[in-house]
């Protein structure tokens, strides 16, 4: 049996005539750029989320980057984050000249070890950016207690969590500015890049939307410096569609998780995810340990089951960071997920069938290994 990691065009199949008539929708307006659908969509995952201002941008490190631009992050200010995400999280810090400010994760979810930020923050410090990871909050009351403390804005980065819940409040709603990723691969995918920013603050909503089209308030009237970080109308009415089924993937998805957990809590050397209590994890990947990680990869791989790392190298040790002066051991728990975790598929379209596959094949090749 032959299963892909991801499967969009599963997905697609099911939806083509509603794409397609989203899509000719657009091209019968010709309106391509910002225009009906893309308020349309911020109107609606606003709602979603439960926030009153949503912005469509061009990707999930566009967010990031708009977010601490609005947030007027300056060079040689400190942003205090995790070594263990996505390239763009540090990237965009990175961008600005600011300087990363890395705190280890916790082993059981690889979020941000939220009982750790407070002793790093210092004078220079300007924004914490936490990251939940794979469909999990990080844990935001202690980040958020810190941040108020010493005045400091929170930036959720929730490229991999939109649904995702913490306390019965949405990723995204908490922080200063929430920033979402509608990367084809996410669980609210579009058709290309895409991306978006949340924020309970009216002022903040308005900074960011000039800084979307250039810092023009009005057309060839620059207060501000900013940059083309329009969501593309396409994008929208793609992500307008998909929006309507997004529930019922996420129910999909935590059922192919309820699954697997099943299968593999009393099995010998695989260590399931764990979710926080209060949280509602929505499972943009379901990531195990394993030892032998490479070696059991290789495995799975030769039985045709896609599976991914994510990540091999934290961020502390990526070469174009070297001038932060980290080494090896500096972040002990980031270092040991990335030899020993592995994603595996988990997207709702996968059958019966095809879970059981990857559940044997998986506690098979751990116990070949072992």
């Amino acid at each position: 049996m032959k299963v892909p990691f991801l499967d969009l065009r599963a997905q697609y199949a099911a939806i083509r005539d509603e794409i397609a008539a989203a899509l000719d929708e657009v091209f019968e307006s010709q309106q391509f750029i910002l225009g009906p659908q893309v308020a349309a969509f911020e109107k609606e995952i606003a709602a979603y989320l439960g926030v009153p201002y949503a912005l469509g941008v061009s990707s999930g490190s566009d967010a990031l980057l708009l977010a601490l631009m609005a947030l007027d992050i300056q060079p040689g200010d400190e942003v205090i984050t995790t070594p263990y995400t996505f390239f763009a999280t540090i990237g965009a810090i990175a961008r600005l000249r600011a300087r990363p400010v890395f705190v280890d994760i916790d082993p059981a979810t690889y979020n941000m070890n939220a009982s750790h930020v407070k002793a790093v923050v210092t004078d220079k410090t300007r924004a914490i950016l936490p990251v939940h990871l794979f469909g999990q909050c990080a844990d935001m009351d202690p980040i958020l207690e810190a941040a108020q403390e010493r005045g400091l804005p929170v930036i959720e980065d929730a490229a991999q969590a939109i649904g995702a819940m913490y306390k019965g409040r949405s990723a995204g709603s908490m922080g200063a500015v929430g920033c979402f990723s509608f990367f084809p691969s996410k669980n609210l995918g579009g058709a290309g890049d895409g991306g978006l920013a949340t924020t309970n603050d009216a002022g903040l909503y308005e900074k960011m939307k000039t800084l979307r089209v250039h810092g023009a308030g009005a057309r060839y009237d620059h207060d501000l410096v900013g940059g083309n970080f329009r969501l593309d109308a396409l994008q929208a009415a793609v992500l307008r569609v998909k929006l309507k089924h997004l529930p019922e993937w996420q129910d999909a998805r935590i059922r192919n998780a309820r699954f697997y957990d099943d299968r593999f809590t009393e099995a010998p050397g695989i260590q399931p995810p764990a979710v926080a209590p209060g949280n509602v994890m929505t499972y943009n990947q379901y990531v195990v340990r394993v030892p032998q990680r490479d070696r059991v990869l290789e495995r799975l791989q030769a039985a045709d089951i896609g599976c991914a790392v994510y990540y091999p190298v934290p961020h502390h040790l990526a070469g174009c960071f070297r001038y932060l002066g980290h080494g090896p051991g500096d972040m002990p728990e980031s270092e040991q997920a990335a030899k020993e975790t592995l994603a595996l598929p988990i997207y709702a379209e996968l059958t019966a069938e095809q879970k059981d596959y990857i559940a044997d094949t998986l506690i098979a090749s751990v116990a070949a290994c072992a």
